[in-house]
């Protein structure tokens, strides 16, 4: 079955949180600084020492991109000095052994207006980062998101990563809105590379853990391994609660390799939280 990860979610490293990993056999880590100021924080060679030390493999960066008034490899303004940053930070992290880089492809809103000068503008930033990428020894994986981003369909992604060959995909499990994980994995598996695994209400994106949303998960695991998917079962989703659900209390890295155990066993599935009824779209 796969192996478990989990993003940092914008934690600093520590020994307490390595050590969590190690002791609840979670493999991989995806170092996750969403924003421009906490990336600038990040100590690359801390990341690595307790990586060697407990055993965790560094497997993926999820490259920043907030706030979107300064990043964006989409926008007519940002999109240059965006992948010039960019590359900066892909070179920082090859360099403690990451080989795996996950990229949004725009900001938001975007109107339909404006949505084919924008997939132009990302199709050619996100070929030039592919080639920073390659000659680092790395991979670039797209993510799908939601709403007006551009990657909010199969088509998107299709033209997205149709802008340079040695692109792939970040499956996230719980940014389509309009249609079915199922089919998004049927469509596109041979270039998923790595996942970002958490549940929604199909209102919006929530990351929830597998069981608190609408998900199949049953069928969205058979899909991955009919596409041969072979990388992480990695898991997007904060410790703390977020304000659309009621746990009793944070999670911890017991409860994700918990999760996956009992999606991979195909058993019922430990619920620790309540819904919040009659969320609406930005709730």
């Amino acid at each position: 079955m796969f192996k478990i990860g989990l993003s940092s979610c914008g934690k600093i490293a520590c020994e307490e949180l390595f050590e969590a990993y190690r002791d609840n056999g979670i493999k991989a880590m995806e170092i996750s600084r969403s924003s421009i100021a906490d990336c600038e924080e990040l100590n690359f060679e801390l990341y690595r020492s307790l990586a060697d030390e407990y055993g965790v493999e560094l497997w993926s960066f999820h490259l920043p991109f907030c706030p979107f008034q300064y990043i964006d490899i989409s926008s007519p303004e940002l999109a240059e000095r965006s992948v010039i940053y960019l590359k900066g930070v892909m070179k920082k992290a090859r360099d403690i052994g990451i080989k795996l880089f996950v990229i949004h492809a725009s900001g938001e809103p975007i109107s339909d207006t404006e949505r084919p000068e924008r997939m132009k503008i990302a199709k050619k930033s996100l070929a030039e980062l592919a080639e920073c990428a390659t000659s680092l020894g790395a991979t670039l994986a797209v993510e799908d998101l939601p709403r007006s981003c551009l990657g909010n369909t199969i088509a998107d992604m299709q033209e997205l990563i149709s802008a340079h060959p040695d692109l792939k995909i970040c499956f996230d499990t719980n940014h389509l809105l309009t249609e079915d994980a199922v089919d998004f994995i049927d469509t596109l598996g041979d270039k998923i590379v790595t996942t970002h695994i958490s549940d929604y209400d199909f209102v919006n994106e929530r990351h929830w853990l597998p069981g608190e949303g609408k998900l199949n998960w049953q069928a969205i695991l058979e899909a991955l391994k009919r596409a041969n998917y072979n990388g992480p079962w990695l898991y997007e989703i904060d410790f703390e609660c977020p304000n659309t659900i009621i746990r009793e209390r944070p999670l911890t890295c017991e409860d994700f390799a918990k999760n996956a155990r009992e999606v991979f066993e195909n058993k019922p599935i430990t619920i620790i939280s309540k819904p919040k009824p009659n969320l609406g779209y930005w709730d």
